[in-house]
């Protein structure tokens, strides 16, 4: 005799405390030991549920039942099913983790709390996704919502039994032609779909994909469907006459072959139409058969077979026994057309490969969940997609599976809310300023408190999974070097360390270009030189900006010395670049006043080459330029020989003349670019710098590049003599980490 059910509570306001012990007397009263958990789950349940109505509108008995009836199809112990009615009485009870452990054990127990606690940090998500409020893109949300389905709890249960509960609510919907939220039909079809998929779960996974399909797009699903249903009736009858007509005959041929009609679903024609750009005409697959044969020698002859008894269409063949898919994958598809001109899809594979292809580990979902990787099948090739593989093969192998079994699957990562709900990814032993850091960088710059699930707590306390952590701000803050220390425990994350290193090392960097820019405004106004622009005096000095210049000063890497001499214009004017001297063709003599000396040509001007910047005593040839007089070249300068093998007419001979008027003529000066090799370290340009300005070498423009530890240096410097350069070029390599030094 059933007992009275005390009257159902308020899902907020628990049931009675007197009445948890008379409910649990009842129910080992009504169902003794011996019998099963499952019965006496549902008898606990009723009394608590049967009243009861869920957001969705549905009766909570009846949602439960439903769940129930999903997990028993698809294998689950009666333990699971008997978690399907103690996880909604759980929002009834005031201690429901102690009431359910007292009737039914803690691992029960654990699975109904923690299945509930999940629903709960998944119905926040949700409301975050219809409301805009994330951390990250829609795709990334989706995809953490995903892992965290799987990392919330080390029972794999509590996924499955999650899967089923969305699978009953879109099933109430559509018997009830219920309006559903968008949000509801969406996150079965980006979250719970490809997790079944995941799992290996087909069927499921299929009938979520339809029904969500079916509310988000109804025109879209009532057109397929419409295309779908004409002739119908005719279609099946075509298609039963065909699959005994080829299996029959491969028997004939003593080829022992089992033929079926494999299911199109609507979304799954949907997806390819778009996903290939296709006609629903196009979609060959709509009308399929897959042919089971015992060897791969009679997938051949099956194919054989079909080949020479239907038009083969040659592209839609594939080999995948042959070339099996990067999963694993393998079978024979080809498409024919029947006596009538109409596609048919046919599969051919052994039993082995169809139970690899229905239930391998990792398989089908990467050949059928393509994303933006197309049709083309991917390889379960990351740490996580192994850790899915790894959760199938426990499913398989233990439909009940423990807590313990999975244990240590997703230890590396946690998923935490924040009070908007979005999911944060972290990693396991991360803190609240690692999570400050992973929302925004300056949130975590300005961090000094966190709540977590409404409590304050220290900012170097470990976060769990489904935690909502808040953080408290500073309108105006800065990271402290205590952050840093590994010791403190206040950052597990090598993102946010990365994150405060960086702002330290921004602060050095400031306080570097502030030093050089003191130091040379204060040369500036020593040489009374404060009119000159900054930003025009560092390019004058090869760098891009004024602060690029103050940093290599401020970090004592650049003398002063250089800005000085650009500062001070020499006591008397430099010669001029030297000119083309009026000689006859018979005179090859200096012209007497420096430079260089043209043979047999009068009044014509001359210019250095910028490209090789030859200085005496080099080699020289010149080129007849057409309105810029004479270009003089190093005799070994790659661009002078390229113009003179084209145009060996205008190559004329030059030679260096020389000064003459007294030594009170200063000596003329020529531009020449020096390339210097080094491991890069501190202080580097400083040091060569040095050894130009004892040497009375002056520098007119400078250019550093490092690349992975090494520098590359051009100097721009005047000299009168290259071979006084040679000397100046040997002592700069002997500077410590000079690699080489030589002109360009």
């Amino acid at each position: 005799m059933k007992p009275a059910s005390p009257a159902p509570a308020s899902a907020t306001s628990g049931v009675a405390p007197d009445a948890v012990p008379q409910l649990i007397a009842a129910t080992a009263q009504v169902q003794p030991q011996e019998v099963g958990s499952l019965q006496r789950a549902r008898t606990f349940a009723e009394p608590l549920l049967a009243g009861q109505t869920l957001d969705t509108g549905e009766n909570a008995l009846a949602h439960a039942d439903g769940v129930r009836a999903i997990l028993r199809h698809l294998g689950g112990s009666e333990a699971m099913q008997a978690a399907a009615y103690l996880v909604y009485t759980c929002a009834h009870l005031t201690r429901p983790h102690e009431v359910i452990a007292k009737a039914f054990g803690d691992n029960l127990a654990e699975l109904a709390v923690e299945t509930t606690k999940l629903m709960h940090v998944q119905r926040q998500a949700r409301d975050a996704h219809v409301s805009g409020q994330q951390v990250d893109d829609a795709a990334t949300q989706t995809e953490n919502v995903r892992k965290m389905l799987l990392a919330f709890s080390r029972d794999l249960r509590v996924v499955m039994l999650r899967l089923a509960s969305r699978l009953q609510t879109l099933r109430y919907y559509a018997a009830s032609k219920r309006p559903v939220s968008p949000a509801v039909a969406r996150e079965a079809l980006q979250v719970f779909a490809p997790l079944a998929n995941r799992l290996g779960i087909w069927q499921m996974k299929w009938e979520l994909e339809d029904l969500a399909f079916r509310f988000l797009e109804p025109e879209t699903y009532k057109k397929i469907a419409r295309l779908l249903d004409e002739k119908r009736t005719e279609r099946e009858h075509n298609m039963q006459l065909l699959r005994e007509r080829l299996e029959g005959e491969l028997r004939a041929h003593s080829i022992s072959a089992t033929v079926t009609g494999r299911p199109k679903h609507i979304y799954s024609i949907v997806k390819k139409m778009r996903g290939k750009s296709l006609g629903f005409d196009q979609v060959f697959d709509i009308r399929a058969l897959r042919v089971i044969v015992p060897s791969v020698k009679d997938c051949y002859a099956a194919l054989s077979w079909v080949h020479s008894h239907f038009q083969p269409i040659e592209a839609e063949f594939d080999d995948y026994i042959a070339r099996p898919k990067p999963n694993g994958y393998q079978s024979l598809h080809t498409v024919v057309r029947d006596d009538s001109g109409k596609a048919i899809e046919i599969q051919i594979r052994t039993q082995a490969m169809h139970d690899h292809a229905e239930n391998g580990v990792a398989a089908h979902w990467a050949y059928k969940e393509a994303g933006t990787k197309g049709y083309a099948g991917v390889a379960a090739s990351s740490e996580y997609d192994a850790k899915i593989a790894v959760l199938r093969q426990l499913l398989a192998w233990e439909r009940d599976l423990s807590g313990a079994a999975s244990q240590g699957l997703f230890e590396d990562r946690i998923y935490v809310l924040t009070p908007n709900a979005a999911v944060v990814e972290l990693p396991q032993g991360a803190t609240p300023l690692d999570f400050a850091y992973a929302v925004h960088t300056s949130l975590g710059h300005r961090c000094r408190g966190a709540r977590v699930d409404g409590v304050m707590v220290p900012l170097n306390t470990p976060l769990h999974n489904g935690q909502t952590v808040e953080i408290s701000t500073v309108k105006e803050g800065r990271p402290s070097r205590d952050w840093l220390n590994a010791e403190l425990g206040y950052l597990n994350s090598n993102r946010a360390r990365a994150k405060v290193r960086a702002w330290f090392n921004a602060q050095a960097t400031h306080a570097t270009v502030a030093r050089g820019r003191e130091l040379v405004e204060k040369l500036l106004q020593r040489e009374g030189k404060t009119a000159v622009k900054q930003g025009d005096l560092a390019v004058q000095l090869g760098f891009k900006t004024a602060d690029a210049l103050f940093e290599v000063v401020g970090k004592d890497e650049f003398s002063l010395r250089s800005i000085e001499q650009l500062l001070r214009p020499p006591a008397e004017p430099a010669v001029p670049e030297p000119q083309l001297l009026l000689k006859k063709p018979s005179a090859a003599r200096s012209s007497g006043k420096g430079g260089v000396l043209v043979v047999g040509i009068d009044s014509l001007m001359t210019q250095l080459a910028k490209c090789c910047r030859p200085a005496p005593p080099d080699p020289i040839a010149g080129f007849v330029t057409r309105g810029k007089g004479v270009s003089v070249h190093r005799s070994d300068c790659r661009n002078f020989r390229e113009m003179a093998a084209r145009s060996a007419e205008r190559v004329i001979d030059v030679q260096w003349g020389t000064p003459g008027g007294g030594g009170s003529v200063r000596p003329a000066v020529y531009p020449v670019d020096v390339m210097v090799e080094a491991s890069d370290r501190q202080g580097l340009l400083r040091d060569i710098s040095d050894v130009f300005a004892r040497e009375k070498t002056n520098v007119i423009g400078v250019q550093t590049q490092s690349v992975r530890g090494t520098a590359w240096m051009t100097f721009t410097v005047e000299v009168s003599d290259a071979g006084r350069l040679a000397k100046v070029l040997g002592i700069v390599a002997g500077v410590p980490g000079v690699r080489a030094a030589r002109r360009r």
